[in-house]
This record gives structure tokens, sequence and C-alpha cells, in this order.
């Protein structure tokens, strides 16, 4: 984390979520920190943005409802190849999705490069790429897979959004 307040942010989220998950969090969290991603505070939860490119690629808080549970959600649209976990997370979201992207029908100015190369699919469904997806249930399992969909949507995100290869 970068400045005090951010350090103050984050070690008051992690005191709300506890063991066990706490470790696994930090970790997440500073492999965030290490792509150049800082915490800010957007209502009631804590969203992830580069300087570079001021796009969101994670979000995390505690569920308002009354099981008081921590969540994290993540954008991977322009990942491929991931594991059936994160398919099937894909595929749930986009189950209940109500609304087509614009993105796809080219009429999206929002995400840069080819809409194919940064919407979530599953089979004809897909859903706009800005958006992170929640990870239910995540645990120590998860972390590997996260970290590595964290910097291949990174790598996508400087060189699109940024206009830097890394």
């Amino acid at each position: 984390m970068k400045t005090p307040k951010q350090k103050e942010l984050i070690n008051t989220f992690l005191s709300q979520v506890g063991q066990p998950l706490e470790p696994l969090y930090r970790e997440i969290f500073e492999c965030l920190s290490e792509h150049g991603y800082s915490p800010h505070k957007q209502r009631s939860y804590i969203v992830f943005k580069h300087t570079d490119h001021n796009k969101q690629i994670a979000k995390t808080g505690i569920r308002i409802n009354k099981d008081k549970a921590p969540f994290f959600s993540l954008r991977f649209s322009a990942c491929r190849g991931y594991s059936q976990r994160f398919a099937d997370i894909v595929k749930d979201v986009l189950v209940i999705a109500e609304n087509k992207p614009g993105c796809i029908f080219a009429n999206c100015n929002y995400c840069g490069g080819e809409p194919e190369s940064h919407v979530y699919k599953h089979e004809d469904e897909y859903h706009c790429g800005a958006v992170p997806f929640e990870i239910p249930n995540i645990s120590a399992d998860d972390l590997a897979e996260i970290k590595k969909l964290i910097f291949e949507n990174h790598k996508y995100l400087m060189k699109n959004q940024a206009g830097v290869e890394i």
C-alpha cells in the first residue's frame, strides 16, 4: 500500500475479516499492490485501481446483509484458459445476467481492445469485461490462480488502456 491512509483502510478491513481469511486477503492485496493497484474507498467497498489507466481490477468489502461475510471480486475478463472453478463463476453470472453488453456489438467505448479479447463468455452468452466477478468461498486453494489472473488482466489493461507493454 502506498499511503498511510491506504494502509489504514486495508488494515481496518483485514481486522474485520479475521482468521483464517486475513492472511489470504493480505496476500491478494500485496499482489495487487505489486502491480501498481491502490485501494480506494468507494461507498462501503474498497476498489483497486491503477493510476496509469484508472480502471478497477478488484473490489472487496464486508456484506451488509445479516451474515456480514467478506467478499472479493476480480476482473479477469481478458484472461483465457482459467480453471473450471473460474469458468463456473462466469457461467453462473451469465445465467442470471439480463443485459447483453454493448461492447460485443461495438457500441461501447469504455474498454480498449477488441471485444472478443476482454469480455466474459460462456457458450453464446457474453458479459461486459469491465465488471469484476465475485469469487465465492475464496480459499487458499484459489490464491495461485487469482495471482495469475491479476497479472494477465493487468497486462491487458496496461496495453489497451495505458498504451504500455509489460
